[in-house]
């Protein structure tokens, strides 16, 4: 199984928007923006793609896969 990066707060910065605007639009707190953002939770389907849609980018644009540490 592999990891996801998150690069919404890459996306956010390229927009311009402020946290509290784009928390207000998806009708979530900052704080659960701001964990989005660290990757520490992941939002659901349906906001992943208003997200996507403010951004204006593809939701597959707000994540990557995270490549695996090696271990030497």
């Amino acid at each position: 199984m592999f990891q996801l990066e998150s690069r919404i707060g890459e996306w956010l910065e390229k927009s311009g928007y402020r946290k509290d605007f784009v928390a207000k639009k998806l009708n979530i707190g900052v704080r659960q923006l701001d964990k989005y953002i660290k990757g520490d939770s992941f939002p659901s389907v349906p906001r992943l793609f208003m997200l996507a849609e403010l951004l204006n980018c593809k939701a597959d644009d707000l994540y990557r896969k995270k490549e695996p540490t090696r271990r030497e």
